[in-house]
């Protein structure tokens, strides 16, 4: 059934949400509850009842690029970002081409020592593949290739270089890449015998690819369609057409169906991130009927089943376009 804006207005709930704790904040201190504010919007009350009732810790920000009406839970805390910090790493590099640092369309030869494992395609052909750099982003984003990542990122300079552009752009504090996949994957295979790398990466940030933040991770999503829809104010975060091949790769999205696009009618371009059973993250914007929708949800520490977790986030966008589109 389609809630009415004002039913949706009235959903009452205690939201389990932390404060603007940074990157470095505990767990813990991310699942503090407190009480949603009686003031507060329809869309918070929306978010607080939905997070309240999700199988794990988990954080989000919405926006609606039309209306500017936003809302978040545990916004501003840090979440182990997975495979959404290769979001940063394909912007950077556009940038680089706009600047005529780097050529898209130079053929990137991969030798069967740059494999690396988990999802993927690289790794499955015959080595000295030779696709463009624009297709090693393309499957970075798509099918979130390890292989492609790792390419990417040693083509924009290396993780330290990725750090000190984010810095500059000002999130410094709010994403980071942490290592390369290989170095992740190397870190996990180091552990003690017995291990458990489930563990670890529940709750130790030495073992997450990255860091990142609701907000500031909807942010660059927001930055990134204002610039390819023409909105942006100057100056845009890279070229029009830059911008314009990024959302591309965005909606071309092979992961996630379960996700942030499971029960909408509506097109997505998202990014995914996941490590069964404790991580299930998904980025993106929702071009509802309203106007895109800016969706950034991050879930660590899940409890519950990963199947539920991953449905939970498909209807919370659900309910999130509902609000927005109401019987349109």
């Amino acid at each position: 059934m389609i809630r009415t804006r004002v039913g949706r207005a009235l959903i009452a709930g205690v939201v389990l949400a932390g404060g603007a704790v940074g990157l470095h904040a505990q767990t813990a201190a991310m699942a503090s509850p407190i009480a949603t504010p009686a003031n507060a919007s329809g869309l918070q009350r929306l978010l607080d009842a939905e997070l309240a009732r999700f199988p794990g810790v988990a954080g989000v920000w919405v926006k609606h690029l039309t209306t500017g009406e936003e809302a978040g839970v545990r916004a501003d805390d840090g979440f182990n970002s997975a495979s959404v910090i290769k979001i940063p790493v394909m912007l950077q590099a556009m940038q680089q081409a706009d600047a005529k640092r780097l050529a898209l369309s130079d053929r990137v030869t991969i030798a069967p020592a740059d494999y690396v494992g988990g999802t993927g395609i690289f790794r499955y052909n015959d080595g000295g593949l030779q696709p463009t750099l624009r297709d090693v982003l393309l499957q970075m984003i798509i099918t979130s290739d390890n292989t492609a990542t790792d390419l990417a990122i040693a083509r924009v300079g290396g993780v330290g270089a990725v750090n000190a552009w984010l810095a500059q752009l000002g999130y410094g504090t709010t994403l980071k890449l942490n290592y390369t996949v290989r170095d992740v994957f190397a870190k996990r295979a180091a552990l003690p015998q017995g291990s458990d790398p489930t563990e670890h990466t529940r709750s130790d940030r030495g073992y997450w690819l990255g860091e990142m933040t609701p907000r500031a991770t909807g942010r660059m999503l927001e930055a990134i369609q204002r610039c390819a829809d023409g909105t942006a104010a100057a100056p845009a975060i890279a070229s029009k057409e830059s911008c314009t091949d990024m959302m591309r790769m965005l909606r071309a999205q092979q992961l996630g169906v379960r996700r942030l696009p499971h029960f909408l009618g509506v097109p997505v371009a998202h990014k995914t991130g996941d490590f069964p059973p404790v991580v299930a993250n998904d980025v993106g914007v929702i071009f509802a009927r309203s106007g895109p929708i800016v969706v950034s949800f991050f879930s660590n520490s899940i409890t519950g089943q990963y199947a539920e977790a991953e449905d939970r986030i498909g209807r919370i966008a659900q309910l999130i376009v509902e609000y927005f589109d109401g019987n349109r």
